[in-house]
């Protein structure tokens, strides 16, 4: 399942995602990571979400973050839910590669059963379709 929080930059986004990451420890049984580009969130999250910092790999464009994912997912089998801050920056879409970047999480969400929740900086009427299906929050 992979569910988007959108909104312009400064509408509150993270706050959200940081509210609904320190939630969902209380009922998850598995493990819980959160993905951002830098350590500012830190001392917000709970200490048992694993916090990784995207700039410090080398990253850069979505088919690499992808893999970077599926790195992540082989590496804990108790893997329940990702939240990924500032979709757009730390995944390093363009306009159009948001939709082959959904797909994609959507066949590994599917597969390994993780549920990803992402923040993505746009306004809901300039996503694509296949985001605007899976909008939770528009802020």
């Amino acid at each position: 399942m992979v569910e988007i929080i959108a909104g312009e930059k400064g509408k509150g986004k993270t706050k959200y995602l940081l509210e609904k990451v320190n939630n969902s420890v209380q009922t998850v049984t598995g493990n819980i990571v959160y993905l951002d580009k830098s350590q500012k969130h830190m001392h917000e999250l709970s200490n048992k979400v694993r916090l990784i910092n995207v700039a410090d790999y080398p990253v850069t464009n979505c088919d690499e973050f992808l893999g970077f994912i599926c790195g992540i997912v082989s590496q804990d089998y108790d893997l329940q839910e990702m939240y990924l801050d500032s979709f757009l920056t730390i995944a390093n879409i363009e306009k159009e590669d948001i939709t082959h970047a959904i797909e994609k999480l959507d066949i590994i969400s599917e597969k390994y059963n993780v549920k990803f929740v992402l923040s993505v900086s746009r306004n809901e009427v300039d996503l694509p379709e296949c985001a605007k299906a899976k909008l939770i929050v528009s802020l």
